[in-house]
């Protein structure tokens, strides 16, 4: 990198450090609600910065959605309503114009996976939908949480694994096209089997309608990527505006969901927090390494072991939080969705990172064109 260019990025870091600066004196000296948007500042800042780092590149998403949710914690009223209209109504939008983007990218060869080598899909597919839905029912009953905040625990647990685990598998050198094809797969199936789960784990705590459920996730996953598939089989090569805009619409579209369950959430996150943090953290960590050695014992190759890994503990906190949305429970069972998205991108950052200076023993590094993002 030039040194003009690497001077450009520094500067963004001596303004962080400036907006902390005032962060900090402007908590200490009058807990004023400005406060809001020194944090905004100093996260939007390190984004940038981070632009100029390979090792932290990763990690600017995560800061631009650090920073829009520490405003939404200091002024809810931004993200809430906008004079007689609700931000709320925009989430399901939103999921679905990021699905239907996932559609655009996607065709019959990335299934092709599950014909060549079912093993290692086989694998993907059940540890997700067997892992992350059994952890999250141990730690909402051990939680000590509200019944419904505790439902939005195995919510997370029983929602397909998300887009980002693909950025990951990219990152962390593993096998990207077995990842596509687990996401594909269980987004797809996730109408069928998240109800179902849900049902059966969560019963108890929350009243679930399994059809109803089924058909609302239907409408968020299958209708918008079949729309998404139509599109790309109609204007095939002449999308490709549409392959350089989606990263960015779905990326906005995130933070904005994100920020939203925050900012309705508000009061119970300032109060129960740092408990829901600590609850997510383990959720995430466990999904990574029991992912990991489930693919360990079917003696699968290093690098379909750091796929399974990631996809098993990276969900679809998106997708949760339409599901909390269609059940009118934004503030309780959205919660754990907000707190996992934004953390889920900072362990699976790390997690790619520490992978990415280690070429999987045995395999030959592969260049994969990463066309999703």
């Amino acid at each position: 990198m030039p040194s003009t260019t690497k001077d450009f990025y520094k500067y963004f870091y001596i303004a962080a450090l400036v907006f902390l600066i005032a962060y900090i004196y402007i908590v200490v000296d009058s807990h004023a609600p400005s406060a809001g948007w020194a944090l905004l500042f100093f996260f939007t800042s390190l984004a940038v910065a981070f632009k100029g780092s390979e090792l932290l590149s990763g990690l600017s998403f995560t800061m631009v959605i650090f920073g829009t949710v520490g405003l939404s914690l200091y002024h809810p009223e931004y993200f809430t309503q906008w004079g007689d209209f609700n931000l709320k109504v925009l989430i399901i939008p939103l999921i679905q114009i990021i699905m239907f983007g996932m559609g655009t990218s996607m065709s019959v060869k990335d299934f092709a996976a599950v014909i060549k080598t079912p093993k290692g899909v086989i694998i993907g597919v059940v540890s997700q939908f067997m892992i992350m839905p059994i952890i999250g029912l141990t730690l909402a009953n051990l939680s000590g949480l509200e019944p419904e905040i505790a439902a939005g625990i195995i919510l997370i647990g029983c929602s397909p694994s998300g887009l980002a685990s693909n950025v990951m598998c990219y990152l962390a050198k593993a096998n990207l096209a077995l990842s596509l094809t687990v996401t594909s797969i269980t987004t797809l199936l996730a109408p069928f089997i998240t109800p179902v789960l849900m049902k059966l784990l969560a019963g108890s705590l929350i009243e679930i309608d399994v059809y109803g459920m089924m058909w609302e996730i239907f409408k968020m996953i299958i209708i918008p990527i079949g729309a998404g598939l139509i599109f790309n089989k109609l204007l095939s090569g002449k999308s490709h505006w549409i392959d350089k805009a989606m990263p960015i619409v779905s990326m906005i579209g995130i933070a904005l969901i994100l920020t939203i369950i925050t900012a309705a959430g508000r009061d119970s996150l300032l109060t129960i927090g740092p408990i829901l943090i600590v609850v997510v953290l383990i959720h995430n960590t466990c999904g990574y390494t029991l992912g990991y050695w489930s693919a360990r014992l079917f003696k699968m190759p290093e690098s379909d072991c750091r796929t399974v890994a990631l996809e098993v503990g990276m969900q679809n906190a998106g997708l949760a939080s339409g599901i909390a949305t269609q059940l009118g429970k934004l503030a309780t069972l959205g919660l754990a969705p907000a707190v996992f998205g934004p953390l889920m991108n900072i362990t699976g950052s790390a997690l790619a990172s520490w992978w990415h200076n280690r070429q999987p023993e045995g395999e030959q590094e592969e260049e994969v064109e990463f066309k999703r993002h």
